[in-house]
């Protein structure tokens, strides 16, 4: 079990690392824009749809990554201030609304990625670039998540036993203290 943990939390955090160098393109693609806009006095019809396309896939893939390292929002006004025991009960208690999202994303993503895919969807913009493969990161990315959520569940299950966490399994706030 501790290696598949390990393997969900290993995959999560090398398509992160990823999708972290997809902002160098965006932000060139940007910066490409603001200067023909500048100098030439008109963009380039493909380059700020491009880098949506691009940061629409590094805004899904990343997801998994940001429950690894516990990154998502939470209410710290009350949250920050429980005990790891206290933090791993609300967590428990409120994963169902996690699990809910996360099967209406897969649910509905497949559906959409699959009609994409099919017909290898366009934007129809002037430019018109495929669309598909940003459809079809959705429900990958969805699964990611949910495979991460799982293993969150079984680091939130292990304090609840009293167990020790891996943070390189469990997510490097697993074992920490309250303050």
């Amino acid at each position: 079990m501790l290696t598949l943990a390990r393997t969900i939390t290993w995959i999560n955090t090398w398509c992160a690392r990823i999708a972290a160098w997809l902002i160098l393109p965006i932000f060139v693609l940007l910066m490409a824009d603001v200067i023909m806009r500048y100098v030439v006095g008109s963009a380039a019809i493909w380059t700020a749809e491009f880098a949506q396309l691009i940061f629409g896939v590094y805004a899904v893939i990343a997801g998994g990554y940001l429950l690894v390292e516990r990154g998502h929002v939470n209410v710290d006004i009350l949250y920050g201030r429980y005990s790891p025991t206290r933090k791993a009960q609300v967590d428990l208690a409120t994963s169902f609304l996690c699990f809910l999202f996360l099967a209406v994303l897969i649910w509905q993503g497949s559906d959409m990625a699959w009609e994409s895919a099919a017909k290898l969807e366009t934007s129809s913009s002037i430019w018109n670039p495929q669309i598909w493969p940003v459809k079809v990161a959705i429900p990958v990315a969805g699964v990611l998540l949910l495979l991460q959520q799982l293993v969150r569940v079984a680091s939130d299950i292990r304090t609840l036993m009293g167990l020790e966490n891996d943070p390189d399994v469990f997510g490097k706030q697993a074992n920490e203290p309250s303050h």
